[in-house]
């Protein structure tokens, strides 16, 4: 889990960075922003943390002004002194409202609620959108995906290509970053679109624009040239290269 401290007091973010480490060794603390203006630069510059304890009276002002600068689509666990605030807090993406000093068992129980949400919500996103594509009759949109302890929302446009390994099937973005799904290459090749994807043998299922060169290949076979680059070849059997120089031409 990837998670920032906003706290304009040091003594109280190095307390609550060993509280957290204490809790959780494997949560990453990415920085400690002291102020409202620090606080919305870093959010505007880098990717949404996962989650975000928030002190609410800062230097510079009440921490909610934070909510009025930037966009914040992750949850917040309010850490402060004062228990006037809490109303506002639930209406600013709150999960739970600590107060100070935090105590132990206090803090892990909120990292509990976090993680109980994140799963719930995890396990029926997946379901929510493949509803919704059936009930559009259209084609699988995302795919979410397990790295670690983390999910995922795979848009299918970035998608470059699947493949079948060791009875495992992998997934990878067009960055390169590699996902293992639980499901069959065939099971998966039922819910792309074909106009965009192509089975182009038993191993790989590839995404029009992740074809960067087409070579050709003794027997009358054509060769595949893919990007991300990958160890194997990929080759179109002599029977197949009809039906892929259609799809590739539509």
């Amino acid at each position: 889990m990837r998670t920032i401290i906003i706290e304009d007091e040091k003594p109280a973010a190095e307390k609550l960075m060993k509280a957290i480490a204490k809790a959780d060794a494997s949560i990453d603390v990415l920085t400690v922003c002291n102020s409202i203006e620090s606080a919305g630069n870093w959010l505007k510059s880098n990717p949404m943390p996962d989650l975000i304890f928030m002190d609410i009276e800062l230097t510079d002002g009440l921490s909610f002004k934070i909510f009025e600068k930037t966009d914040i689509s992750c949850p917040v666990i309010f850490c402060t002194a004062y228990d006037e605030y809490w109303q506002e807090a639930f209406e600013h993406n709150s999960i739970d409202y600590l107060l100070k000093p935090i105590k132990q068992d206090k803090l892990e129980a909120a990292l509990s609620k976090y993680e109980m949400l994140k799963k719930y919500f995890s396990q029926n996103l997946d379901k929510l959108l493949d509803a919704q594509n059936q009930q559009q009759g259209d084609y699988k949109k995302r795919f979410l995906v397990k790295r670690g302890t983390d999910y995922f929302s795979v848009k299918t446009d970035d998608i470059a290509y699947f493949y079948a390994t060791h009875k495992l099937v992998c997934m990878v973005d067009n960055k390169g970053q590699k996902f293992i799904l639980d499901q069959s290459l065939s099971d998966i090749e039922k819910q792309l679109d074909p106009s965009h994807f192509y089975r182009v043998n038993r191993k790989y299922l590839v995404q029009m624009n992740a074809i960067k060169k087409i070579k050709s290949y003794p027997k009358s076979k054509l060769q595949l040239e893919l990007e991300p680059v990958i160890a194997d070849e990929i080759i179109i059997s002599q029977e197949n290269v009809s039906a892929f120089k259609d799809w590739m031409g539509q």
